[in-house]
């Protein structure tokens, strides 16, 4: 089993939101080094027998914390880093951060940073994507709520406007190659995203939920894997199709 979607709280990542005054209200444990979380981690994937995880970069320019985690685990981490593509030079820092080793797909957040997924900008992005193999594109869509933010009582001045899963549709033909996730089922635009993954087969569904992001001490939560478990049950799903769930296509698309 795999996961494909966990968010890499980090020493940078809390540092953009508050330092130890957010940590001692979240009354989460401090990350320390990335390098001891990647070890912490690793311990805790092994207590649910989770093989191989993505790991997130939750802030833009937090990439480096996801490549010193992975370089110390690559057999365990794939890395995703979050990029604002309004920033200057985006993808030309999202191309190094690749080519320098262990980090495998961009992140991108359409609502949060305010742009059109047919941007210029945005563009370039993919076409950096697709020159690296083994690169996949991860493109929030839907509702979008920052739990992190919401308890500490920040504004998120997101516009979901540019959340529409259809907006991939022309942009997923133009890359058939490149792998494109759509995580949450859409978070809300389950309709749409299934429409544009009918119609594209490069574009994959995660199955993460609204509220699975891992902390400590909260660590991995198994019970959103068990509720989907039942759920292919229920449904009377082949064993071939539970493995390709559960590990198989993150397998297939990240290659150790």
């Amino acid at each position: 089993m795999n996961d494909a979607h966990c968010h890499f709280f980090s020493t940078p990542f809390f540092g953009a939101l508050g330092g130890d005054a957010a940590l001692a209200k979240l009354g989460w444990d401090a990350p320390g080094t990335a390098e001891s979380l990647a070890d912490r981690w690793v311990d805790e994937l092994d207590r649910h027998q989770v093989a191989r995880a993505a790991l997130i970069a939750s802030v833009p320019g937090d990439a480096a914390s996801v490549e010193a985690a992975v370089s110390v685990h690559r057999d365990r981490f794939v890395g995703f880093f979050m990029v604002d593509p309004t920033q200057p030079d985006a993808a030309v820092r999202a191309s190094a951060s690749i080519e320098r080793g262990g980090l495998r797909a961009i992140c991108l957040f359409p609502a949060m940073h305010r742009f059109s997924i047919h941007d210029a900008r945005v563009t370039r992005l993919f076409d950096v994507a697709a020159a690296n193999p083994g690169t996949a594109m991860f493109v929030h869509c839907g509702m979008l709520s920052v739990g992190v933010r919401k308890k500490l009582g920040l504004p998120s001045p997101f516009d979901i406007r540019f959340g529409n899963p259809l907006d991939l549709h022309a942009v997923a033909l133009s890359y058939p190659q490149l792998p494109i996730i759509i995580p949450h089922f859409g978070a809300g635009l389950f309709r749409e995203a299934l429409m544009v993954a009918d119609l594209c087969p490069n574009v994959l569904l995660d199955t993460s939920s609204s509220n699975d992001s891992p902390f400590f001490p909260r660590g991995w939560v198994s019970d959103v894997y068990e509720q989907q478990s039942s759920a292919l049950d229920e449904i009377g799903a082949s064993t071939e199709v539970r493995e390709k769930i559960f590990g198989g296509n993150f397998d297939l698309i990240f290659r150790i």
